[in-house]
């Protein structure tokens, strides 16, 4: 098969290529208006299996012409940007009709995609696809939104956003796409009627988090015009809302991009067009953070019963996977018509032909994480709702003595650190005393919420409190010492739990992490007995705390019901809570430094 890449050698067709490259089948025509650029770029692949050919493509020229010169079999129109093509923006497709050549597009504009279908009778005639906005906007939306909604009655709100890495890269042209709609007029759905929203004006914030996995950090969206606002629109007619933003990191860099935004949209400046070229400069320039980014899609409705429901999905993408997700629609499409299963023939958006599983099989093998959450309030206890899905995955002594204990008793071991620091730190938290095999015991109380736990060493005893985070501590487990609190992920491992610290603050104020002390904190399994290690230290202080040990629940201490069936039973999530509260330490202490430690 005959592929031609209008783009290739630019940032979308570049991983276009870098997915496809590996299939023998295919002959890769990768073209732009340079040809040097075009054949430096295929040199620079190395060796692949699938044939890599420089060309020269102007879509501005003769396009019949040239396509009757290549003779592909599929084109992909991967430059842009879209919102910029003009009167005549769909020359490219009209194309391909009269060549009798099937059609993909990237594109990001959602008039330019809501304008394809357009074209359907003469695509059907000459029996061919045409698809366009085959990327994460809209047809892995569609997809997670078809998945998400299955088994419900009623659809009534979708909102998504993606967040890709700070050092993801961004094409020059998807910078253009930007700057050509901020603070413009865009048409969307809002509570059950036709509205105009104005890109980049309007924020929500959200936290990424697949369960059992460590969360992106709490990520600013802000609205962006996606073929998602209309396209989805068709696909759930009932929808009273659909809104889908970005969030761009660092985050200063994003709030500059909407101080600018506002002024397009007060009528002081016709559009940010002229700083495009700033713009591509400062964003792939100005970067740091964790290099890692992410997606999710949330829906509101009602089940069969009438009752509220809330679902949500969740992707992680670690280093440099992410910015491969929005060109494996395409690999998709083009994989199954590898395979004989060519898409019907016809000019629409590409929201049908991609499904979730397709995506999953290509995410299989790369640093890519999804999950979905029930996040419907539907009593779960703090652990297992912070969990979701993962909760299940963990060994079964780990659950047991979250699931029914309301007290749990073991030993332990102590060290303490020599240093003076280390020393005053240990005794400002209320830390155990060096010891070895000394008596643990850990008894919890439950609260609207909250767990209450209260450890012994010994005959040394203190408290914490644990809650649910929100805000910008969403999805995390907080723990609050006095006026200290620490924020902590949950993440499920091969036969253990992490506390993995993310944020701490006094009396709400947020502090920054390089102060906090750092901590190793999990509970595992061995010899079929809960486990715990907690280990705390301070770049400067050194060794604050080391202690692990085992817990058992107390005979007798069961709480009442079932966990798997009764709300009430979810209460021994405090628990989970209590053996956390050994590890929970730790991994408070991550989060807080000396806190979790108490937490311990």
């Amino acid at each position: 098969m005959k592929l031609l890449i209008v783009g290739g050698y630019g940032t979308f067709g570049g991983r276009i290529v870098q997915l496809m490259e590996n299939e023998p089948r295919l002959e890769l025509l990768v073209a732009g208006r340079s040809f040097g650029k075009a054949e430096a770029y295929c040199k620079g692949r190395g060796n692949t299996k699938a044939r890599l050919v420089p060309a020269t493509f102007d879509r501005d020229g003769d396009l019949g012409a040239q396509l009757t010169g290549m003779l592909p079999d599929i084109v992909v129109d991967a430059s842009g940007p879209f919102q910029a093509y003009g009167k005549d923006r769909y020359r490219l497709i009209e194309a391909c009709i009269g060549a009798s050549i099937h059609y993909l597009d990237l594109a990001d504009g959602a008039e330019f995609v809501a304008g394809v279908p357009a074209f359907d009778p003469a695509a059907r005639a000459a029996g061919v696809m045409v698809l366009s906005g085959v990327s994460s906007f809209p047809v892995l939306t569609a997809a997670v939104v078809r998945r998400l909604s299955t088994g419900m009655a009623r659809v009534e709100t979708i909102r998504g956003g993606i967040a890709p890495s700070p050092f993801a890269g961004v094409g020059e042209n998807v910078i253009r796409a930007i700057a050509s709609y901020a603070g413009q007029p865009v048409l969307l759905m809002r509570n059950g009627k036709p509205a105009e929203g104005r890109p980049l004006t309007e924020q929500m914030r959200y936290t990424i988090a697949p369960p059992g996995h460590l969360p992106v950090r709490n990520t600013l969206f802000s609205l962006v015009d996606v073929p998602d606002l209309r396209a989805l629109q068709a696909l759930w007619p009932q929808a009273r809302t659909i809104w889908m933003g970005a969030g761009p990191v660092p985050e200063v860099l994003h709030w500059a991009l909407i101080g600018l935004a506002w002024l397009v949209r007060a009528g002081l400046v016709r559009s940010l067009s002229p700083l495009a070229r700033l713009m591509h400069w400062a964003t792939n320039r100005l970067s740091w953070g964790e290099h890692r980014g992410g997606m999710f899609v949330e829906i509101d409705g009602s089940d069969k019963a009438g009752r509220p429901a809330r679902r949500s999905w969740h992707l992680l993408a670690e280093g440099d996977d992410g910015p491969l997700i929005p060109s494996m629609a395409v690999e998709a499409i083009i994989r199954k018509a590898l395979d004989g299963r060519m898409p019907e023939a016809g000019a629409r958006a590409a929201v049908r032909d991609v499904e979730l599983e397709d995506y999953e099989a290509l995410f299989a093998g790369k640093a890519i994480h999804t999950g979905f959450r029930d996040d419907t309030d539907l009593g779960e206890g703090l652990y297992p709702g912070l969990l979701g899905d993962a909760w299940k995955s963990l060994p079964a002594e780990i659950r047991a003595m979250h699931e029914g204990a309301a007290t749990a008793q073991g030993r332990a071991s102590i060290e303490r650190g020599a240093g003076i620091l280390s020393r005053l730190a240990a005794r400002l938290v209320g830390f155990p005393a060096a010891g070895t095999d000394v008596p643990v015991s850990v008894r919890f109380g439950i609260d609207k919420g909250s767990e209450t736990w209260t450890r012994t060493f010994g005959t040394h005893s203190f408290s914490s409190r644990q809650f649910a985070g929100r805000g910008r501590s969403e999805r995390l487990l907080c723990e609050g010492f006095g006026p200290l609190t620490f924020a902590m992920a949950l993440v499920a491992g091969a036969n253990r739990l992490s506390l993995v610290l993310r944020r701490w603050s006094f009396l709400g104020l947020p502090l920054p992490m390089w102060l906090c002390p750092r901590s190793n904190s999990y509970e595992t399994v061995e010899d079929g007995r809960f486990r715990f290690h907690v280990e705390i230290w301070h770049p400067i202080a050194g060794l604050i705390v080391r202690y692990r040990g085992w817990l058992e629940p107390a005979q007798g201490s069961s709480t009442v019901g079932s966990p798997a069936t009764s709300p009430s039973s979810r209460q021994p999530a405090a628990v989970h809570s209590v053996q956390p509260s050994l590890v929970a330490p730790d991994a408070a202490s991550t989060r807080r430094g000396w806190g979790p430690i108490r937490g311990a």
